[in-house]
């Protein structure tokens, strides 16, 4: 499946990386310093889906951002210190506050890295959720902060200290913060790293705010209003803690099990459906153990006239592939379908015509007939939206109801035995 950006953008990845997360995009002619630290100091760097690979990506985009954030927090607290500033002193120990961020994400891509051993099979990746988590936490630390002394500023205004040197180093500040952000965007996006994502956006947020003490800075010169540098603030921190409350969220998604990304679903059902004799996928689910660290498992139907051996064998061709092109881990489980019974397609494509006007979210599975001397069981599962399970409306049960009603319509002496089940992974039904 093509992605969105490619024919203006240079795609760097593998055929083993995965096409939907792990990307890399360099735009020709931008910020070429990014171009050469990777070149430069990460081996292999097209091999983003290598895990030592992806652990020198993150390790560089927190050692570059640790050191830009001590030399800008040394310029402004020297200049903060000349000039009598309390403002760039300030952002001066906010750089510094930002370094420390920095350390956090550099210890949890060495963590992430850390191999599997008996107590943690599945690997250590998702130490990188920990530190992105704990790098929005601070995000939110800082904007609570800002907020307090923005208040107390409007309420207790001071004179701002004016120089020009001030000026230059806070020019100089927003320029390497707007590079900061891109360096660690652009690796972020790469290597699927919700920390540097984290970090990129942390770097936007001080480009805002430290635009706004300049721009207080010169308004307060020139117009002698010294409430101006409080009010910026406020507006300031109040686009921080959103911006950090929005992060939190997507750091600590993954670990609460989100929802697995519509395009790898997408891309995992019209895979196992691409090879001979799979006839449909369902109970798909997908486990996040970190970057690089994810289990999937699912049903496989065949028809129950071929061959067991040979569908066996489809089957572990599917799981290697999985494995080897999409760093997959894959468990699957067979089904076998009876083909062939004008009876029981009929059911299915009524049973499914019927879904489709119920709840569009829902799809039936596993049908089988099983007919006896007074009723025929019609058996089946029907997997719904998790929130159809739980919620007030009981629309899982109003949806089980209704199709062994309608079936019942028709066919009096059939019964219907349903067997309802959240989607974890809705695939798409044709």
């Amino acid at each position: 499946m093509a992605l969105p950006c490619q024919g203006r953008q240079e795609l760097i990845t593998n055929q083993k990386a995965d096409p939907y997360k792990v990307c890399l995009f360099l735009k020709k002619g931008a910020f070429p310093l990014i171009q050469l630290l990777i070149r430069t100091f990460v081996k292999n760097y097209k091999s983003t889906a290598d895990r030592a690979v992806r652990t020198a990506y993150g390790n560089l985009a927190c050692i570059v951002s640790v050191v830009c954030n001590l030399l800008l927090a040394g310029g402004k607290i020297a200049v903060g210190v000349l000039t009598g500033s309390v403002a760039i002193t300030a952002d001066g120990m906010n750089n510094l506050s930002d370094a420390s961020s920095n350390v956090v994400s550099l210890v949890g891509f060495k963590l992430g890295a850390r191999p599997a051993d008996s107590e943690h099979p599945y690997g250590h990746a998702r130490y990188e959720y920990l530190a992105g988590l704990a790098v929005s936490v601070m995000i939110l630390v800082i904007g609570v902060e800002l907020l307090k002394e923005s208040f107390a500023k409007v309420l207790h205004p001071t004179e701002v200290a004016f120089s020009w040197l001030m000026v230059a180093v806070l020019i100089a500040s927003i320029l390497v913060k707007l590079w900061m952000s891109r360096l660690n965007r652009q690796i972020g996006t790469a290597i699927d790293s919700e920390t540097l994502l984290a970090t990129a956006a942390d770097a936007r947020n001080d480009v805002i705010t430290t635009a706004a003490v300049l721009a207080a800075t010169i308004l307060t010169k020139f117009t002698g209003f010294v409430r101006i540098d409080g009010l910026m603030g406020i507006g300031v921190a109040a686009f921080i803690l959103y911006s950090g409350a929005m992060l939190v969220k997507d750091t600590i998604n993954p670990l609460l099990g989100a929802a697995p990304d519509s395009d790898l679903v997408e891309h995992i059902e019209k895979k196992a459906l691409s090879y001979p004799g799979v006839l449909g996928v369902h109970d798909l689910m997908i486990h996040d153990y970190g970057p690089g660290s994810r289990l999937v498992s699912f049903h496989l139907e065949m028809d129950a006239k071929d061959d067991v051996m040979h569908s066996h064998d489809v089957i572990d061709r599917i799981e290697r592939d999985l494995l080897v092109e999409d760093g997959l881990i894959a468990t699957i489980h067979f089904d076998p379908v009876v083909t062939g019974d004008p009876h029981a397609d009929e059911l299915k494509a009524f049973l499914q015509r019927e879904v489709e006007e119920l709840a569009p979210l829902a799809n039936i599975h596993d049908l089988r007939i099983v007919p006896g001397p007074t009723h025929t069981n019609v058996i089946f599962d029907c997997a719904v939206p998790a929130e159809y399970m739980t919620d007030k409306q009981h629309r899982g049960v109003k949806l089980v109801n209704a199709l062994r009603n309608a079936v019942q319509a028709k066919w009096p002496d059939h019964f219907c035995v349903i067997k309802l089940e959240p989607d974890y992974a809705p695939v798409h039904h044709e």
